[in-house]
C-alpha cells in the first residue's frame, strides 16, 4: 500500500458525498487504517469546497495521504481541490481509472462521483488507489510539466 507510517489518509465530502464518505470511513477503520475526516458531518446541504480546501492544504502539507474526495458528481470537488499547486486529485468511477491515476498520473487525492459508484465499487475503487504505485519515468515528465504554467 502507498499509505506513509504515521499519517492518516484524508477524507472530506459535501452533502452529496456523505453517506459514502461514511461508508469508506467505516472500511478504512475495518482495514486498520487511520483518517482523519475534514467532513461535512451530516447529510445536510453544504459546499465542497468548505471541506475540500482543508483536505488539500493537509495534503500538501503531508499531514495527511493520500486523499480521498467525495460529492454528488465528484466534479466540483475535483476542480476545487485541484486549483492547490501541489494537488493531483483524480475522479475516479473504475478501478482502472484510480489504477491508471496512480501508476501514471501520481495521483494524491481520490475523487468519487457519489452518483456513479455503489458503495462496494467505491471500496474496491480506493482500495486499489491505495495499492497501486507510480511508475515514474516518462509519467514524470509530464507532471512535472504541469506546474509550469
Amino acid at each position: 500500500m502507498i499509505l506513509i507510517e504515521d499519517i492518516p489518509v484524508g477524507i472530506a465530502s459535501d452533502h452529496g458525498g456523505f453517506k459514502l464518505k461514511e461508508h469508506l470511513k467505516d472500511r478504512l477503520t475495518s482495514m486498520g487504517i487511520a483518517f482523519k475526516d475534514f467532513g461535512t458531518n451530516s447529510p445536510e446541504s453544504s459546499d465542497y469546497a468548505d471541506y475540500a480546501h482543508p483536505l488539500a492544504n493537509a495534503v500538501e502539507k503531508k499531514e495527511c495521504y493520500p486523499g480521498v474526495a467525495i460529492c454528488y458528481t465528484g466534479n466540483g470537488i475535483s476542480m476545487t481541490l485541484n486549483k492547490h499547486q501541489d494537488i493531483r486529485a483524480a475522479l475516479c468511477w473504475t478501478e482502472e481509472l484510480a489504477r491508471l491515476a496512480r501508476e501514471h498520473n501520481d495521483a494524491n487525492i481520490l475523487t468519487l462521483p457519489a452518483l456513479c459508484v455503489s458503495e462496494e465499487e467505491a471500496v474496491k475503487i480506493l482500495q486499489i488507489f491505495l495499492e497501486t504505485l507510480f511508475e515514474g519515468g516518462r509519467h514524470q515528465r509530464r507532471i512535472d510539466k504541469m506546474k509550469r504554467w
